[in-house]
């Protein structure tokens, strides 16, 4: 802005060759209050007050700072803030503040001086509160000891003009003067030969005293230690050091090296350098080394903040006496500050039909640096649909070139490089990120073709199952999805109530429990819709697959429970280990492993009697009938699928030990009625006298068998008594096996509960011996009329031997 200011007098001035060419100038006094008056621009100027509210007058100043103030109504220039002097130019002999005054309509500009004239608002200040001469008794009168002068920020008649001792003593006193007109100096002068043994320290205050009204000053302690042999103070061999340093070299770089010598020897010989820090200077940039005298950088240097540094060393020996010499460091600038680019504007989103040449930005450019360091170049990465173009001075546009395609490429990002001409070349890159908007032309799309999801059936309501995702490549509200479920479904899929979609997510939830048992899987069509105007959308399947859960306890068929009277299994007593008793037949309306079954021997009334196939559900006799056993056994078996938690059911099962088939009676679990009982023991007794009967007509028959012929009756069956005939038939039974004179046919029934009862039919041959099943083994067929069973129907191990509901009638033959 300086910069720009300059160029705009310069301008006006070569444009103006009529101009006053000797500039208006005044003095004010620093530290004047603001609004206090500095002279009568307008008036001076030749103006009348009026033309300078009319052409617009202004101040306008090479810094940019505005340090006063035009009065437009009276042309009065006053004072626009506080002014420091000090602050604003230093100890620099005179304190001018330029500007110029212009106006418009025509063109016109005077140059303006004020001279900021310096008040005593500075008191002197010594750079040590104490300090310490080590002086030999043997220094002659006359003898001169160097002191670091008072600092006074003011300069002229306000600066240090005189130093006094006090109290005054006869040993000493102080002169003040200068070498040349920059340099003076103050000395301590020892005006009477010093006695160590008479005084050994000597101390009294040093004051400063300015040429201000009223005067100010400052004071120092003096601390006099006399010494015995050091007559030779330290010299340095220049007044004035001087170096030179880049301000980027690091910390701990050596600027220059100061040496002051000694004409003493031993410990009075032996230099030692100490930095005098400047007057308000408290974080020095400079460090010296006390036995070498090198001064090196504490910390980096900065062009741009001070371009010289000025100190001073003292060299002291080890006698106490010392030297002050002066180090100048001029800072050297390097290209060390990279140039900045500040964004006025900058537009961002671009419709896709923005037209060429439309300005996307507009940005500015500046470096701190000087000379070739500061000067700079943009340049645009190669970007074909962009350009860059100079707008004025050091500002910059970014405009487009050809037309934009959102969907080809939605976004730019674009890279402006500053670059200086210093060496090497500093650089600072802005990029522009340009995104491009659109119409809405996509669709929704669906990152899958279907999707299958599933819910465990019984699941709570409202359970969330799954999502369904779609994008819309357009952005905005032109790609902001929304999920539903479609309104038609069609015929062949018809609309279900169970699912629901959220709108923004897309989340599928069951709406209700469904039940594996009615409902195994359903379908939906999903449509997912952009805000866009119009809308646009899409449909995808989904697909509700319901898990079976283990909801169903198993269902016992077999035996018949609670629903039908109560059945006996019939056991022979000669039957042996692994006798198949029974089978029980259940079910599970569930699936998997949920409806595989296992049965377990629950309670029975001899729990050693029997087992239950933990797969096959068969009861079968774990070892063989004694005569300890009850003829009435009670069972109940376990059904328990393999579901988590596993269900279960019970089976109760009633079974007889018999000796023999005669002895069948009605189960005690399902006791018939007194008129039950009554009918039935009438037909018992005209069943045995019917059966007496058919024995002694076989009898009968049989005699006269014998009687006929010898050879028949070789060849025909041998007959037994009853009791014979019964024991005969329990031991053939046992061994698998009957003989092989006899056929058999049974058929009995102990579930039915009524007077209904088939026992012991006998059937009379009517065909020869021969046609028997003679000698056959275990394994043949019979060959008999009727329902004939072979001799294995009689095994102990045959599946359903004996077994209720499966024998209908007893015949031998």
């Amino acid at each position: 802005m300086a910069l720009a200011r300059q160029v705009l007098c310069v301008c006006a001035l070569l444009s103006l060759p009529l101009a006053r060419a000797e500039p208006i100038r005044y003095s004010v006094a620093e530290e004047a209050e603001s609004g206090s008056l500095v002279g009568k621009l307008a008036e001076d100027a030749g103006l009348p007050p009026a033309q300078l509210s009319a052409r617009r007058a202004r101040l306008v100043s090479e810094d940019g700072r505005q340090h006063f103030r035009l009065e437009r109504a009276s042309g009065r220039l006053l004072v626009a803030g506080r002014l420091d002097r000090e602050q604003l130019c230093g100890q620099s002999a005179t304190c001018m503040l330029p500007f110029e005054l212009l106006l418009s309509g025509p063109l016109q500009f005077f140059r303006v001086e004020v001279t900021l004239e310096d008040i005593n608002d500075h008191s002197p200040v010594f750079p040590e509160e104490r300090v310490r001469f080590d002086i030999p008794e043997t220094s002659e009168a006359g003898s001169r000891f160097t002191l670091e002068g008072a600092q006074d920020l003011d300069i002229g008649s306000n600066a240090v003009q005189q130093y006094s001792i006090s109290p005054m003593n006869e040993y000493f006193s102080i002169y003040y003067g200068s070498r040349n007109e920059d340099d003076k100096y103050v000395e301590l002068v020892l005006t009477k030969p010093l006695d160590r043994e008479e005084h050994a320290e000597i101390g009294f205050s040093l004051i400063a005293v300015d040429g201000g009204s009223p005067p100010r000053s400052g004071t120092t302690q003096i601390h006099i230690v006399i010494l015995d042999a050091n007559d030779n103070a330290p010299n340095f061999k220049e007044e004035r050091y001087i170096g030179k340093v880049l301000e980027n070299m690091p910390e701990g770089t050596v600027v220059l090296t100061v040496l002051a010598t000694d004409s003493d020897a031993g410990v009075n010989g032996e230099i030692s350098y100490q930095l005098i820090q400047a007057l308000g200077q408290r974080d020095s940039a400079f460090v010296i080394d006390a036995i070498t005298g090198e001064i090196k950088l504490t910390k980096p240097l900065d062009f741009e903040s001070a371009d010289t540094h000025e100190f001073r060393v003292r060299a002291t020996d080890g006698g106490g006496l010392s030297a002050i010499c002066k180090v100048l460091v001029e800072v050297v600038d390097v290209n060390d500050n990279a140039p900045e680019v500040v964004v006025s504007s900058f537009s961002s989103p671009l419709p896709e039909n923005t037209v060429p040449g439309t300005v996307v930005a507009l940005f500015s450019v500046r470096d701190r640096d000087s000379g070739a360091n500061g000067k700079i170049s943009c340049a645009l990465e190669d970007e074909l649909s962009f350009s860059l173009r100079a707008a004025y001075k050091n500002y910059y546009e970014l405009v487009t070139v050809s037309a934009l395609d959102r969907e080809e490429r939605p976004q730019y990002i674009l890279s402006v490089t500053a670059a200086d001409a210093g060496w090497p070349p500093l650089s600072t890159t802005q990029t522009f990120t340009v995104e491009i908007s659109d119409v809405n032309d996509n669709a929704p799309v669906f990152n899958q073709s279907s999707y299958t999801m599933y819910v465990r059936e019984n699941s709570a309501a409202a359970v969330f199952v799954g999502a369904v995702s779609a994008a819309d490549a357009d952005v905005g509200l032109n790609g902001k999805v929304s999920y539903s479920l479609a309104a038609e479904q069609g015929a062949e899929r018809p609309w279900c109530s169970c699912l629901s979609v959220d709108s923004e997510k897309g989340h599928v939830f069951v709406l209700r429990p469904l039940d594996y048992e009615h409902l195994r899987q359903t379908e939906v069509t999903v449509s997912a819709s952009d805000a866009g105007s119009p809308p646009l959308r899409a449909n995808v399947t989904v697909r509700l697959v319901v898990l079976d859960e283990n909801d169903n306890a198993p269902l016992v068929l077999y035996p018949a429970q609670e629903s039908s009277p109560g059945s006996s299994e019939l056991v022979p007593v000669w039957a042996e280990a692994g006798y198949l008793v029974s089978k029980v037949v259940a079910v599970d309306a569930d699936s998997g492993q949920n409806s595989w079954l296992s049965f377990q021997l629950l309670r029975a009334s001899e729990p050693g009697l029997f087992s239950v196939g933990l797969q096959s559900g068969e009861v079968r006799l774990r070892r063989p009938v004694t005569e300890r056993d009850s003829v009435k056994q009670k069972l109940v078996v376990l059904v328990r699928d393999n579901g988590k938690p596993p269900l279960s059911a019970t089976a109760a099962l009633s079974a007889l030990l018999l000796k023999d088939f005669s002895e069948v009676r009605l189960p005690h679990s399902s006791p018939a009625s007194e008129d039950q009982g009554g009918s039935l023991t009438t037909y018992l007794i005209i069943a045995l006298v019917f059966v007496s009967l058919l024995f002694l007509v076989s009898i009968a028959v049989l005699v006269a068998r014998k009687v006929c012929g010898r050879q028949e009756l070789k060849a025909g069956p041998v007959l037994y008594a009853a009791d014979t005939l019964q024991s005969g038939l329990a031991d053939a039974a046992a061994a698998g096996t009957l003989p092989r004179a006899y056929c058999y046919e049974i058929s009995l029934t102990t579930g039915s509960g009524n007077s209904e009862f088939k026992f012991l039919k006998p059937i009379v041959p009517s065909l020869p011996p021969q046609h028997c099943a003679v000698g056959q083994g275990p394994d043949e067929e019979q060959d008999f009329p009727g329902v004939p069973v072979s001799s294995e129907d009689m095994a102990p191990d045959t599946a359903g031997a004996f077994s209720a509901g499966q024998f209908n009638a007893l015949s031998f033959n």
